[in-house]
């Protein structure tokens, strides 16, 4: 069974990115400003199955479906990192708005919410890494059932990663009306954003794809 240091390890890792600016973070919360606090929780919900499905994808073999094709895992870096440098652009470029500034959205029925909460997290190149390159690298074959130990990692990611979305979502409006009355800050957010963002976009283009092939 799965031991304890690893659930810890995994628990600290996906703290990590729900805490680094991401597509899932600025959906969630720019919806919540938006259109209120249970818009905001019906998305996370569709993020939560989006999360569901990347862990049983892995579970079914998809990581060594990268580790035998390695173009595959290439393409998916690759277009993850440019949709990162996309959203990191959107954040510096002259005019740019935080995501935690308010702004006028369409108001989205729930299930349109939901499936668009869906959307961003399959498309989200975090969390693909995660699962693909990170995951795996906490499963110990030694202790068997390795499939086992990686379907309780990974719903051990998802109630961090969904408890931490859900504390951003409550607590969106008063971090907006704060950026709202000092806008000061709310460009500095943007840059300091945008710069993670970009960042994020060249660590994975130059980290290594050996990782893809640690849960088979």
């Amino acid at each position: 069974m799965v031991g304890l240091g690893a659930i810890a390890g995994i628990a600290v890792v996906e703290l990590g990115m729900v805490l680094t600016p991401g597509p899932n973070m600025v959906y969630l919360v720019s919806r919540s400003i938006a259109q209120g606090r249970r818009a905001g929780l019906t998305s996370l919900a569709g993020v939560a199955l989006g999360f569901l499905v990347y862990l049983f994808a892995v579970s079914a073999g998809i990581a060594t479906v990268f580790a035998l094709v390695p173009g595959i895992y290439l393409a998916v870096k690759l277009a993850g990192a440019g949709y990162l440098l996309w959203l990191a652009w959107k954040a510096v470029r002259p005019g740019g708005r935080s995501s935690v500034a308010p702004r006028e959205l369409v108001q989205d029925g729930p299930r349109k919410l939901f499936l668009m909460g869906l959307l961003t997290c399959l498309l989200n190149p975090k969390v693909a890494i995660l699962y693909v390159s990170l995951l795996p690298q906490f499963v110990d074959p030694e202790r068997g059932r390795v499939g086992l130990q990686g379907v309780v990692l990974g719903l051990t990611q998802i109630a961090v990663g969904v408890a931490g979305n859900a504390f951003f979502i409550v607590t969106a409006g008063s971090v907006a009306g704060f950026f709202a009355r000092h806008p000061l800050w709310q460009c500095l957010h943007r840059y300091v954003m945008g710069t993670a963002l970009a960042g994020f976009a060249v660590r994975i283009v130059t980290e290594r794809t050996g990782a893809a092939v640690a849960l088979r």
